[in-house]
């Protein structure tokens, strides 16, 4: 007697998928968070003497290799930070497409701000060089030029993160509302969105005082759900229940 073959359900042929796209997201936070520690706060931490032009242009040219792997590590954050972009649409959508779609838009932006500030992170490589019109400039001119190009960087990594804010603080809301993520996730990722954006309303209004370890709260929100991603993803019945009578 020959077995028939029964065609799986359209939920079905959705929920293995979206157990992959969740997999997926977890090893580019995991990427992006490791690329991102090393390029956006390590290096700049032993390269960049905020006080002193000549100790960080040497510094510049003593560790050139790391120099650049900070900026390879940022290249590597931002390919996964679009990526997973679009990876949280798909995974969001089913709770409310156009909020998705909004904090998709969201991150995007946050990624092409800060992509603008890196070129400022790249600049002191042209700038030493002292070559064309700027032999104009004296050597220690070249140095604060170097110093100041720095300080741009840090200052533009930090003056747009109310996109970055915003696109997590949607995903937030979506992830507590949709059932298949646990709330406790979306109340973090909520609370690190806010972070960013009160940190960076305080530097433009308030300058004098200094918030930016607001953006640590991205931790513990960030590791818990690169863990989730990784080994639970979503809740299938959950997901199967919220995807039901849908197109997705």
């Amino acid at each position: 007697m020959n077995a028939i073959a029964v065609e799986p359900s359209p939920l079905a042929r959705r929920a293995s998928p979206v157990q992959t796209y969740a997999k997926i997201a977890g090893v580019l936070l995991l990427l992006s968070f490791i690329a991102g520690g090393f390029g956006e706060a390590y290096v700049p931490s032993k390269l960049v003497v905020a006080t002193d032009a000549a100790a960080t242009v040497e510094n510049l040219k003593s560790s050139d290799i790391m120099f650049r792997l900070g900026f390879a590590g940022y290249l590597v954050e931002a390919c996964c930070d679009i990526a997973l972009a679009l990876i949280f649409y798909v995974l969001l959508k089913p709770v409310h497409k156009y909020v998705s779609l909004l904090a998709a838009f969201f991150g995007l932006i946050g990624t092409a701000t800060f992509a603008a500030a890196e070129l400022f992170y790249f600049a002191p490589t042209l700038v030493l060089r002292g070559s064309g019109h700027l032999n104009s400039f004296s050597p220690d001119q070249l140095k604060t030029l170097a110093l100041l190009s720095l300080k741009l960087f840090g200052l533009g990594a930090a003056i747009f993160t109310v996109f970055y804010g915003m696109g997590w603080v949607l995903r937030g809301y979506l992830m507590f509302h949709s059932g298949y993520f646990p709330k406790l996730l979306g109340v973090l990722m909520e609370v690190a969105g806010l972070a960013f954006i009160v940190s960076n309303f305080a530097l433009v209004l308030a300058p004098q005082y200094r918030l930016g370890w607001l953006l640590l709260a991205m931790l513990p929100g960030s590791l818990l759900m690169t863990v989730w991603l990784l080994i639970k993803g979503v809740d299938r019945p959950k997901w199967e229940e919220k995807t039901a009578g849908s197109n997705l």
